[in-house]
Order: structure tokens, then C-alpha cells, then sequence
């Protein structure tokens, strides 16, 4: 009997590299709500779980799991949706833990000191001010957000002063949504009177990015992969995620046992995860980003490049109560890398391939998948879900035998695509929201 299993925002990205999973010949994967019902607009939370029951109540046949890659409120459905239908799942506590940067920070600090100093900032005030011991540079971000949206690094108090006001007004589209969760879970005294509409100041951190990923299997812990993030020269936004990574090996054993204590932490159970760090070399300290409640699909054909199975395949294997016991480095390249060819001012885009140039693209160069984000004619600042400070035009995935090698592949396909742009306003992407 094949396997049903419903994914949650089941895009065309993703199901390729569903399809590739160990044993994927017995499993159906049916849509379940679509990304534009899930990201787009303020969501309504009741709302997509009354549509969600909808669809699986008249399913006509077994639900073996209900899955999902993307973040709120995907992250959060799973949990409720599979306590709904009786399939397997981490509890939503330990979701909003991950979820709540406010929330998570306080039990990060509980099992270890790689984190940054953080604290709540007044939204409310008139003359808003950084937390009691802070200095500037800092980050200022909501408690929840997706993609970094309305993330902002601030260097005086010109900066902060404008960036919680932005906060401010834009928060609420997905804070209020997130407050219909976090009325679901019994909070601890320390999170009673915070909410999911607060803005939360954190000590800047630099060097090296790089994320943890792994899975929790009847409480065990188990790290696969460590991957860099490279970003462009002087900007917080992303050039490439690569894997493996490049670290050394005490320093990704050190990340390896605090990405264990902080999930055990979390009490996560039969889910995946992806936690964020920042290593500085000069000092040789690592401090804790973020955590994600969910594996990153972006990083999906990294792996199949690289160790012979995309991490999908976590995902799928803990929602039918099974160990995914991963393979290791049996893919057909040695190091692989998911690029972001941004671009950094307003624009209208023009001679966007079609599917069919694009996979002749991709059939003249081996090891390369590009998904092109904005349609023909679309203006950069129409499309939804991007930075603060730049806009995603094309998502390149390239394995090769070297770092070079992936480079040059890069360089190619950004060549074949053509993409060019067009009334450009200079100054930045964040001049959209001036």
C-alpha cells in the first residue's frame, strides 16, 4: 500500500527532490494549501486549519503524515494538524520555542553562553531606546518574521529610532496571526505579558555564517550536516550557502554539542532542524543565530550532490516513525552550493527565460538546477517574502569537484539566463520603504 503523505505548501521546487527520497515509490504526496495561502497577506490561522481539515476530512484514504519546509505558520500547523489526524509530529511548544526569537533566546541561554546579548525593545514609546546594557552596532527584528522581513542592522540611534518604527508598523501582519498560536501553549511566567507583536534588539555578531542541520529520533540528537553561508561583500545578504563546510573539525564538534544541548533543550522530538551560527575566527567564537523548527529545503540538492540524498528525506522518514540513518558523501560531487543572484535597487524584469530555456540550461551544464523567481515585466518590489536590503532574482544550485569549479558553473548560468533590468532606482532595496 503506498504511503500518503501531505505536504503543506507543496511547491514545483520541492517535488523533484521529494521524488528523489529512499523508497519514494511507495509514497503519494498530495498538496495541502498552497504558499500563497500560507505566506502571502496576513494569514489567518484559524482560517488555514479549518481549510487544511477541509481537504484532509474528505480525503478518501489512510493519512500516513502531514509535513512541511517552510516556516510559520507552516512550522506550526504540522504540530496541530498531526495531533488532529493522529500522525506523528514534535509538539507545538517545542516549535513556538524554536519560533519566538524572544522565547527561544531565554532557553538558549539556559544550556549554553554562544548566543549574543539580547533584550525586548518598547515599540510603544516615543522615544524607543536600546536595552539597558546594550550598545550599538545591534540588530533589531520582530519576534517572528519570514526571511529576515524587517530585519535591520542599526549602527546610532538615528537607526534605531527608524527601524522600530518600521518594525512597528509592519509587524503585525504576521505577530497577529502568531498570537492566535501562542494562545494554544501554556507559557512559562517569563513569556506572559510578551506576545508575538514585540521587537527583539540583538548584539551584532560577525565572521564566518554557518548553519547546523539535524534531526531528533526518539530523543536522540543527531547532527548530518554543517553548512557555510557566504555573503556578499559588505551586505547581510546571502551569495551562497555552501556544503560542506570548510570550518575546522574542533570547531564543528563544538557546534555539533551546542546544536545537541539546545535541541534536548527545546524538547523537539521526531522533527528536523536548522540552526544558524556566527564563528569569528579571530576570537575563535561561535554564537547562535537562530533556530529553525524545520530543515532548510533550500539546501535539499546540496546534499544530493554531495552525500547521495536530499534532506527531505528526514522529514519523510520521522513522519512515518522512521530513523532516515542518512548515507555520507556518496553523491556524485564533492562540494555543492546554492548561490543567490540578487539584485540591490528597484527594478523591472525582462527576458526571463522560459521553463523549457531554463532546462536546456540546465542539460548543457552538468550538476546546475536554477529556479528563477520574478515573472516577465514584474517589478522587484512586487514580489513577496525578500530582505531588507535586497531582492532574489534567481535561486543557482551547483555541485562540483571544487569550489572553483561551482563558481565558474555559476558565472555560466547567470550568462545563459540573460535577465536584464530595467528603471533602476539607486541607493539600496531599502529605499521601497522610505
Amino acid at each position: 500500500m503506498p504511503r500518503n503523505i501531505f505536504v503543506l505548501g507543496l511547491d514545483e521546487a520541492n517535488l523533484p527532490t521529494l521524488r528523489a527520497v529512499p523508497g519514494a515509490q511507495d509514497y503519494v504526496f498530495h498538496p495541502l494549501l498552497t504558499v500563497e495561502e500560507l505566506q502571502e497577506g496576513e494569514v489567518s490561522v484559524p482560517g488555514l486549519i479549518a481549510e487544511a481539515e477541509r481537504v484532509l476530512d474528505a480525503f478518501d484514504g489512510h493519512i500516513d503524515a502531514i509535513v512541511g519546509y517552510w516556516d510559520f505558520p507552516v512550522s506550526t500547523l504540522v504540530p496541530i494538524l498531526s495531533e488532529r489526524y493522529g500522525t506523528r509530529s514534535t509538539s507545538l511548544d517545542s516549535v513556538v520555542k524554536c519560533e519566538h526569537k524572544y522565547w527561544s533566546r531565554l532557553e538558549q541561554q539556559k544550556v549554553t553562553d554562544a548566543h549574543p546579548p539580547f533584550g525586548r525593545v518598547d515599540t510603544e514609546s516615543a522615544d524607543p531606546k536600546p536595552p539597558e546594557g546594550m550598545d550599538f552596532p545591534m540588530w533589531l527584528k520582530p519576534a517572528l518574521s519570514y526571511s529576515s522581513e524587517l530585519a535591520y542592522g542599526v549602527k546610532d540611534q538615528e537607526e534605531f529610532s527608524e527601524a522600530v518604527a518600521r518594525i512597528r508598523a509592519g509587524m503585525g501582519r504576521i505577530g497577529r496571526p502568531f498570537e492566535d498560536i501562542l494562545r494554544r501553549v501554556e507559557l512559562p511566567p517569563e513569556m506572559a505579558d510578551v506576545g508575538g507583536q514585540v521587537c527583539l534588539a540583538e548584539g551584532a555578531l560577525s565572521g564566518i555564517q554557518v548553519a547546523v542541520e539535524g534531526y531528533v529520533h526518539e530523543g536522540e540528537v543527531t547532527v548530518y550536516g554543517i553548512i557555510d553561508s557566504i555573503q556578499y561583500p559588505d551586505s547581510p545578504c546571502f551569495l551562497r550557502h555552501q556544503y560542506p563546510s570548510r570550518l575546522p573539525e574542533p570547531v564543528l564538534e563544538r557546534l555539533r554539542d551546542i546544536s545537541e544541548r539546545v535541541m534536548r533543550r527545546i524538547g523537539m522530538d521526531a522533527a528536523t532542524f536548522s540552526i544558524e551560527y556566527f564563528y569569528e575566527p579571530r576570537s575563535d567564537e561561535l554564537n547562535l543565530l537562530e533556530i529553525n523548527p524545520r530543515h532548510s529545503q533550500s539546501h535539499a540538492e546540496m546534499f544530493e550532490y554531495v552525500d547521495g540524498v536530499p534532506n527531505h528525506h528526514c522529514m519523510v522518514s520521522l513522519a512515518l516513525g522512521k530513523d532516515p540513518e542518512l548515507p555520507y558523501r556518496k553523491g556524485e560531487y564533492a562540494t555543492a552550493a546554492k548561490w543567490y543572484y540578487r539584485w540591490f535597487a528597484d527594478a523591472t524584469v525582462h527576458n526571463v527565460p522560459s521553463r523549457k530555456d531554463i532546462e536546456t540550461i540546465e542539460r548543457r551544464i552538468p550538476g546546475v538546477r536554477i529556479d528563477v523567481v520574478p515573472e516577465e515585466g514584474q517589478r522587484l518590489s512586487d514580489i513577496s517574502q525578500q530582505d531588507s536590503y535586497s531582492y532574489e532574482v534567481a535561486h543557482i544550485f551547483t555541485g562540483g569537484d571544487s569550489e572553483e569549479d561551482m563558481r565558474a558553473k555559476y558565472d555560466q548560468c547567470v550568462a545563459a539566463l540573460g535577465l536584464t533590468f530595467d528603471e533602476a532606482e539607486p541607493g539600496g532595496r531599502e529605499t521601497k520603504n522610505d
